[in-house]
């Protein structure tokens, strides 16, 4: 039997996706268990799952290797569900980072109501090629700095917008599954003889 689409995306997310044991076997999230492991940050439905598409949008703009905590810190405040929040961060790459870092940077100089030619120049930022973590982290916030205000306010824009963006579109996948399988049984139902 065909099921709707959240109940495919159920299915491919909990393929996917860790589950509650296998990040309880994880010795360094041990400190964090009790709130990493409560039931509400694995649980999966409709607001969940919107939350936490939000969620891992919003945070997969945060520089370098904080993506992640921090959608772990939000997905427990807001409720959200952590393992979609963290496989949502991962849409930032390192093919995906410099266009959306220069999305940000032009969003940002458009909102301060720079033009192209007198705000700031864009910048590549800083690759990772034999600097160790802090290193890299610390040329990151250097290159960062350097853009100053419109990438900034653009990151700010821009995250915010995807979250809003992706919030929206789960609500509204999630109702159009609906919508599917009333038509579906009352298609049934139309059919079945008397």
């Amino acid at each position: 039997m065909r099921t709707g689409l959240p109940g495919y995306m159920k299915s491919i997310f909990r393929r996917l996706l860790p589950d509650r044991d296998a990040i309880a076997r994880q010795r360094w999230l041990r400190p964090f268990a009790g709130n990493l492991l409560h039931p509400f940050l694995w649980y999966l439905n409709r607001q969940s799952a919107a939350r936490g598409v939000a969620v891992g949008l919003f945070c997969g703009l945060i520089p370098g290797p904080f993506q992640m905590p921090g959608a772990a810190l939000l997905c427990v405040v807001l409720r959200a569900n952590l393992p979609l929040a963290l496989a949502t961060t991962l849409y930032t790459n390192p093919f995906t980072i410099v266009p959306l870092y220069f999305a940000a940077f032009m969003l940002g100089n458009w909102a301060l109501g720079n033009s192209a030619h007198s705000g700031s120049a864009f910048t590549a930022p800083p690759e990772w090629s034999g600097m160790s973590l802090y290193d890299w982290c610390m040329a990151l916030m250097d290159w960062m700095s350097g853009l100053g205000k419109p990438l900034a306010l653009g990151l700010v824009l821009l995250a915010s917008g995807l979250a809003l963006t992706g919030y929206f579109s789960v609500h509204g996948l999630w109702r159009l599954e609906r919508i599917w399988q009333w038509r579906r049984r009352a298609r049934r139902g139309a059919a079945k003889p008397e």
